[in-house]
């Protein structure tokens, strides 16, 4: 497979998205982009004995640390963050290190984290490993961690210099970790490209199979996707909160459930079928828009029903501690049509409410 090459056009923050086969190896992806000796690699327990040593293969004209933390959304806290930190400055790291985060979006987001806040901003490198992250949470800049009271409410926005995304890394990835990574593929069939979703329709058993032409396809479809939202809104105070789709209530499952119960993936899963739902209560979608939606995330292999043990008390509670919602009102994204998102809208409680009692048994 050829490597392409995506911009996400920021002005002089600009960078790029390599996608391809076999980038691991290739060091002048990394070494272009490191502007100084001191380099970390951050990665995960699951990660490490897969990957590990062929990044630090390119990189043995550089001081290189490493830091393996444990692998799970439970652990994306500022308590292992804290570990990044102590790891840094235990090295004398200077603000000219560059760090790179070898694994999901876990560790990409927790690395960019501390990428941002480390002496107030050093250079990073995302090497994203699952397909979630490859499509979504390497690119665009969104750093942070989670709360107990609420996912991602701790972060900042902070660009890398690139995200390498080999495919080949995905050969790794087990059966529900790919499932979870096309919840956030359809999305972007759903907010803004109508030709990708009916795409998805014909080809998701040939993603599921892994087939290597269908699966580079994807990846760059929603590069293509996200890097053309975050360049016109980096900071999402418009469009870009459309890649929320089904966000608002995945969030309260995962945060509802505990930390890992639920896949991120999977959780967006059920909260865009949410979201289908209640944008047919507003009148958008019709039923057979929302059985298509639906029918898709099944044919995926995801779920598309919430957990019995969130009534819809404990939805409302949960959702209320979310980055989009003004003065304490819920404002969720919704579809007007397969392939049209609406930026956040209040929402009629009733509506709301109805779709929390019926669609979640």
């Amino acid at each position: 497979m050829l490597m392409k090459k995506l911009m996400v056009a920021l002005g002089d923050r600009s960078y790029p998205i390599y996608i391809g086969s076999g980038l691991l190896n290739q060091e002048q992806l990394y070494t272009q982009h490191i502007k100084s000796k001191q380099v970390i690699v951050i990665t995960n327990s699951t990660i490490a004995p897969l990957y590990l040593d062929q990044v630090l293969n390119n990189l043995q004209n550089f001081t290189v640390e490493t830091l393996i933390l444990p692998d799970g959304e439970q652990f994306k806290t500022l308590d292992y963050v804290t570990q990044i930190f102590d790891k840094l400055l235990s090295c004398k790291f200077s603000r000219n290190a560059t760090l790179i985060a070898l694994g999901g979006g876990v560790i990409g987001d927790m690395g960019g984290f501390c990428a941002a806040c480390y002496q107030r901003g050093i250079a990073f490198i995302q090497i994203p490993t699952s397909l979630l992250a490859q499509v979504d949470s390497s690119v665009g800049g969104k750093t942070g961690v989670n709360h107990p009271l609420g996912k991602n409410m701790i972060g900042a926005f902070y660009q890398p210099l690139c995200v390498i995304a080999d495919a080949d890394v995905l050969n790794t990835l087990d059966d529900r970790q790919l499932s979870a990574g096309l919840a956030e593929v359809i999305k972007y069939g759903l907010i803004r490209d109508i030709e990708f979703f009916e795409w998805l329709e014909q080809n998701i058993e040939l993603l599921l199979a892994r087939d290597k032409a269908a699966l580079a396809f994807a990846i760059e479809r929603s590069c293509l996707n996200k890097a053309q939202i975050v360049a016109e809104d980096e900071t999402e105070t418009g469009i870009r909160a459309t890649l929320n789709l089904g966000h608002t209530f995945g969030h309260a499952i995962e945060t509802g459930t505990g930390y890992g119960t639920y896949l991120h993936g999977e959780a967006v899963s059920i909260g865009t079928c949410q979201a289908a739902d209640l944008s047919r209560r507003k009148g958008w979608l019709t039923d057979a828009d929302v059985e298509r939606i639906i029918a898709l995330f099944k044919k995926a292999n995801l779920p598309v029903k919430p957990p019995e043990q969130l009534d819809s008390d404990q939805f409302l509670e949960l959702m209320a501690v979310d980055k989009k919602n003004i003065d304490g009102n819920i404002r969720l994204i919704l579809l007007t049509a397969i392939g049209a998102a609406t930026l956040p809208v209040g929402i009629d409680a009733l509506l709301l409410e109805q779709t929390l009692k019926s669609y979640s048994r």
